[in-house]
């Protein structure tokens, strides 16, 4: 279960003064759902998610990550939770096999429980071509494979996924959006943020659409079309963000 109860980030910048990154965001996301971070870039998904993992410290509010608060129980939030971001980046002189194993040992895994882990994993994702391949050798869609096994690794009950298929092939991104699928179906807490509209319509049981900060609409999509009156997401998108924009300019 994810949570979220008023979630906010202000940051201060010399020439623009004080910054609402996120703006008193809260949602819900129970188990075996998918709950989609629509928003374009800059919006405050990449923010909203670096709190709900415990990268970054709220400055109010806070959030229960699988049973535990994101301020008073950082380390067993950091336990449950598998983040996944396209920003992660990999030691360039380990293999794909040597990266998992350590971040499996990091999560306190016996030899035994973590080798089964990895040959499990590296099966799934179609990685054993490429194990012993040091990670600086690795394609992009190589090293985005590897950076979800060793999110996977510690088979946690809460994943975050932010932007993972952003810059990759046609090919890859399949894989990677049929691996959150699974996610869903072995009952874990799934949120994932993307700007790409056809992603969150196949993923999605849960939309939040997410503007300067703050969370402008939530639902199902049947709920969001009703609410709209528009078929098309990306039309939906547009509507929610435009109306938000022109009464922030009205006031």
């Amino acid at each position: 279960m994810i949570e979220a109860r008023g979630l906010s980030k202000r940051f201060r910048d010399k020439k623009r003064g004080e910054i609402h990154a996120v703006n008193n965001v809260s949602f819900t996301c129970p188990p075996g759902k998918i709950y989609g971070l629509l928003g374009a870039n800059g919006a405050g998904k990449t923010t909203t998610l670096r709190m709900l993992a415990t990268i970054l410290e709220p400055t109010d509010g806070t959030a229960v990550v699988s049973g535990f608060d994101i301020v008073e129980q950082p380390e067993k939030v950091r336990s449950s939770v598998g983040f996944l971001s396209t920003a992660t980046a990999l030691y360039p002189r380990l293999t794909a096999q040597e990266l998992v194993e350590y971040f499996g040992r990091l999560n306190g895994l016996d030899e035994t429980t973590l080798k089964k882990r990895i040959d499990d994993i590296f099966t799934r994702l179609d990685m054993n071509g490429f194990r012993d391949r040091r990670c600086d050798k690795l394609s992009t869609g190589m090293k985005q494979k590897t950076s979800i096994a060793r999110t996977l690794v510690h088979d946690p009950p809460v994943m975050i996924f932010d932007e993972p298929t952003l810059g990759l092939d046609i090919m890859t991104s399949r894989t990677i959006t049929a691996f959150i699928r699974e996610c869903r179906d072995l009952g874990k807490t799934v949120i994932f943020s993307t700007h790409i509209m056809s992603e969150v319509e196949k993923l999605c049981d849960t939309i939040g659409i997410i503007q300067s900060g703050k969370l402008l609409a939530e639902g199902t999509l049947a709920s969001l079309r009703e609410k709209y009156a528009e078929i098309d997401l990306e039309e939906i998108f547009v509507k929610v963000v435009t109306s938000h924009d022109a009464s922030a300019e009205a006031n």
